[in-house]
């Protein structure tokens, strides 16, 4: 089964938010950690039968690794959340070319 790695961030003043990077614009929020995690699922859910709706292919979902690595995650609590069954067709990401 596909998932992808959301990213949950709070501030002292907020809700929970979570934000998918391999997926810009699919964004949610929740009071509490697992409140935030449900509806994860259920953004993810959305925008990927968006794109589906679009005709557009879905990324394919990137490491946790590979998330966590950018400066910007660092701070981030990461989820893994599964894509609905069925997800739409993937299209792969380019291989870095080997210095």
């Amino acid at each position: 089964m596909r998932a992808y790695i959301g990213l949950i961030h709070k501030d002292d003043t907020s809700d929970f938010g979570v934000s998918f990077p391999d997926l810009p614009g699919c964004i949610s929020a929740g009071r509490t950690l697992d409140e935030a995690e449900a509806m994860a699922a259920e953004a993810l859910a959305l925008h990927l039968a968006g794109l589906e709706e679009d005709g557009t292919a879905c990324p394919e979902p990137s490491s946790r690794a590979a998330i966590t690595a950018l400066a910007d995650h660092r701070d981030a609590v990461t989820v893994v959340v599964p894509a609905p069954h069925p997800a739409p067709p993937v299209i792969a990401r380019p291989s870095s070319p080997t210095p």
